[in-house]
């Protein structure tokens, strides 16, 4: 059994590779503790509540893209990597990066045939110039009750979806892509 483990030392080292044992100090942690994945993501309540805003934000390790809502109420979602289409015409919605990611809310962003978020830009609807992650943000619609909005990605990386509360009756969907891996 010596001879073995010594044959298999002198193997690894001879050929270069490192041999990682999980729980060893060799072995690698996720980046900044993300276990995310990058398979789609939903849920499929809707609701009456309304698209107010949409914004996002710059951290250590990833990037985030907020949409507010106003009704308290929390709102389905599907957030997948696949093309971006506008609501109603089916147009595709070109974006920058190596990966699109669509994500659509449960809610529309219109009351009573008026707007209640329009984007001054449907195409930067967010200045996100000099983020790790993301590209670009466009709108690509809101209608029959649920609102389209497309993120530009530099690769497809782990993301996670969550919707949070408050304050008062608002709620935020949130969608966080990591910086890498």
């Amino acid at each position: 059994m010596k001879k073995l483990i010594s044959w298999l030392a002198a193997l690894v080292l001879a050929t270069g590779l490192g041999l990682i044992v999980p729980g060893s100090a060799s072995a690698a942690a996720p980046y900044c503790g993300i276990t995310w994945g990058s398979t789609p993501e939903y849920s499929e309540e809707y609701t009456g509540d309304v698209i107010t805003g949409v914004r996002s934000g710059r951290h250590a390790c990833f990037d985030r893209l907020v949409v507010d809502l106003r009704g308290g109420d929390v709102p389905g979602y599907r957030v997948a990597y696949t093309a971006v289409t506008e609501q109603g015409s089916g147009r595709a919605v070109p974006l920058r990066g190596a990966a699109d990611l669509r994500i659509i809310v449960h809610a529309p962003a219109y009351e009573d045939g008026r707007a209640t978020y329009l984007p001054k830009n449907r195409q930067e609807v967010v200045d996100v110039s000099g983020y790790r992650t993301f590209r670009q943000v466009a709108w690509a619609g809101s209608f029959e009750g649920q609102t389209t909005i497309g993120l530009g990605v530099r690769a497809r990386l782990p993301y996670r979806v969550f919707v949070l509360d408050g304050p008062g009756n608002t709620t935020r969907l949130v969608v966080d892509v990591a910086h890498r891996w």
